[in-house]
């Protein structure tokens, strides 16, 4: 009963089958974001699977490899991909530009912080991944101004690319005997790798993380009933972009009141309480993997499998509505569900949705 195997297990099951459910989906809708999701659920599974395996027969320097790149590279950043691609025509762009920035700037703080520690990373490894982020956010903020409809496939091209470099990175670093970092209670941690490795990843958790949480608050906005208190009026680029989401913050907050007496009864759109949960499950594994790099290890594994188990709970509450019950990969329905209530079926056709449902689509919406 080794809560270091029984957890990771868990997590990993659980991944795998929301994969294939996910996958199953974007077989029938060809939707973009589904198939990425797919590919992040994967990486979930494989990374979860490897901490498994370590618990269970012992860590070795390739399952550890296998660990830190899908784990540290993989997962939050295709799940985050999967949210850019579903909000691409919004002015949610202008936030994962943002989100590419403060990236770049936490990579730099980290290298200081390594320098600190007397395991400096390489000047030129340094600038590069924040010129890289910079570069990154400019193009962004740039094609949301002029070309929103490229923003998904711009951010998976520079996803795409800079996960195989360092896909090569992580299986040539050298890694310190004996092949592997656990600490005192069996958690894995990135110590073994170089720090010229290490500072690779912010620029991916961090956009990712940040893509997937605000995407679904983002997302719950829309469909909730609005208080609008602040309203956006100018479209200067930066000016522009940052007042909507001060407006965006500001009158979530207003609103919440309203969706909470709408939820008791029974009025509101399903589709919050569905993205509420994503958003839960998104930022549960962002901070207790965060807090592993001040080595407090505790909580990994478990918010590993709440960040999960919560994302899938937004999975089953949306297809609650919107969907049927099939057997996965084959036309065999197995139950049949209506269409939701008149609400439901109202919010659905315009818009974006943040949440695993078929047919889901992207729209503009103001502040």
């Amino acid at each position: 009963m080794d809560l270091n195997v029984i957890l990771p297990f868990a997590s990993s099951a659980l991944s795998f089958v929301f994969a294939a459910l996910v996958f199953d989906q974007w077989l029938r809708r060809r939707q973009p974001f589904q198939l990425v999701w797919s590919v992040g659920l994967l990486w979930y599974g494989i990374s979860a699977g490897t901490e498994f395996i370590g618990g269970a027969v012992g860590w070795s320097e390739p399952v550890y490899r296998a660990w830190y790149l899908f784990g540290a590279f993989g997962v939050a950043s295709y799940l985050g991909l999967g949210t850019v691609y579903l909000l691409n025509r919004t002015r949610f762009g202008y936030f994962v530009a943002a989100s590419f920035a403060v990236a770049g700037l936490l990579s730099y703080l980290t290298s200081v912080k390594y320098a600190n520690e007397g395991i400096p990373p390489g000047g030129t490894t340094v600038a590069l991944v924040v010129g890289i982020s910079l570069g990154s956010a400019v193009l962004l903020a740039f094609l949301t101004r002029f070309a929103r409809r490229w923003i998904g496939h711009a951010t998976a091209a520079i996803l795409v690319a800079a996960s195989v470099a360092v896909a090569w990175a992580t299986l040539t670093a050298p890694v310190a005997a004996p092949g592997f970092a656990i600490d005192g209670i069996g958690i894995p941690t990135g110590a073994a790798l170089p720090s010229d490795l290490r500072i690779l990843t912010p620029p991916f958790n961090i956009v990712g993380a940040f893509a997937l949480v605000f995407g679904a608050v983002y997302s719950a906005y829309i469909f909730m009933p609005k208080n609008r208190l602040l309203r956006a009026t100018t479209d200067l680029p930066i000016i522009g972009g940052v007042s909507r989401g001060i407006a965006v913050v500001v009158n979530f907050v207003a609103s919440t009141p309203g969706a909470w007496r709408a939820f008791r009864a029974g009025r509101l759109n399903s589709r919050v309480p569905a993205t509420v949960l994503i958003a839960l499950g998104g930022f549960i594994p962002g901070w207790t993997s965060g807090l592993n790099r001040f080595g407090i290890t505790g909580s990994f594994f478990i918010g590993e499998l709440l960040g999960v188990l919560l994302i899938f709970m937004g999975f089953l509450v949306s297809i609650e509505v919107f969907s049927d019950v099939r057997l996965p990969f084959t036309r065999i329905v197995m139950r049949r569900r209506d269409g939701g209530s008149v609400q439901d079926r109202a919010a659905a056709a315009p818009a974006s949705a943040h949440a695993f449902v078929d047919g889901s689509s992207s729209g503009a919406v103001e502040s």
